[in-house]
């Protein structure tokens, strides 16, 4: 028997949304059913993201469609870039330059969402705070921050600048200072815990016994809320900036593994558009040996 995977009902119905921005409301019941959600559940979750404008609704009950508006569909989309450039550093071809790429902001008080919504953006870019309003991170995130800035009206009071040169106090050691900035235990720990549920998934997959349509699709859910629970709080360092070995790298591959299976079993059907592009992006993956430890 494999791990439970707690998914909230609001991924589950995201997980699913299609290329065509459509959710299929029998395959959202079923899939939601098999993860342990009630029907009410669902329904009571559906009733929220239609009043929040987030979707429109069609039909009813298991021949309904939903339809996430255009707004819905942007937010939706997983930044595919940093999921490559994942890939790309498990498989050695994105070596560090020895550059750190730092971001400063001052923005008044009476802007303090557009200042708050920028710090958070910082961080989920793989910032690491060095003092007030002082972020670095490892890889070139400038065209990020400057859209983000942009977006929130704070690019007037932006810095970006680069240094090979980085000290805190008598610290300058890259691995070392990679190791004060960010929380490389508590990351580690989610990408064991991705590996621990990605590998029975996958026995399952490459086993004999036969899988229906919807069995397919919940791994397939699982797999994706997993991975995001562990990428999203990950500054994707450099190797050369991590202990070895890394269990992102081992736990990426198992996921690229899993990815292959699930597009040979599936059998080419249209998948919501997540899977499709994870799909395209473990393909050249889990085609390769993992790089050692």
């Amino acid at each position: 028997m494999t791990d439970r995977i707690e998914i909230p009902t609001r991924m589950l119905v995201h997980a699913l949304v299609r290329e065509d921005g459509t959710v299929d409301a029998d395959e959202l019941y079923t899939v939601a059913n098999t993860l342990g959600m009630s029907d009410q559940q669902v329904r009571l979750c559906v009733k929220r993201l239609v009043a929040e404008g987030r979707f429109t609704h069609e039909g009813r009950g298991r021949k309904a469609q939903l339809h996430a508006t255009a707004d819905t569909m942007r937010a939706l989309s997983p930044n595919a870039d940093f999921l490559r450039h994942a890939f790309e550093q498990d498989a050695g071809r994105a070596p560090w330059d020895g550059v750190w790429h730092l971001a400063a902001f001052a923005v008044p008080e009476s802007e303090r969402t557009a200042r708050d919504s920028l710090r958070e953006t910082l961080v989920h870019l793989g910032g690491a705070p060095l003092q007030g309003g002082l972020y670095v991170c490892a890889n070139a995130w400038e065209p990020y921050v400057e859209e983000a800035a942009h977006r929130l009206g704070a690019h007037g009071g932006l810095t970006l600048l680069t240094t090979t040169d980085l000290r805190r106090g008598e610290i300058r050691e890259p691995a070392e200072l990679a190791r004060r900035l960010w929380p490389l235990p508590e990351i580690a720990d989610r990408y064991h815990r991705l590996g621990r549920l990605a590998r029975p998934r996958l026995d399952r997959l490459t086993g004999p016994a036969g899988l229906s349509p919807s069995a397919l699709l919940t791994i397939a859910v699982e797999l994706a809320a997993e991975l995001t629970r562990a990428m999203e709080p990950d500054p994707l360092l450099p190797p050369e900036l991590l202990p070895r070995p890394w269990p992102g790298t081992q736990a990426r591959e198992l996921v690229a593994r899993c990815w292959t299976a699930l597009r040979e079993r599936d059998g080419g059907e249209t998948r919501p558009a997540l899977f499709r592009l994870y799909a395209d992006i473990t393909r050249a993956r889990a085609e390769e040996p993992a790089e050692a430890g």
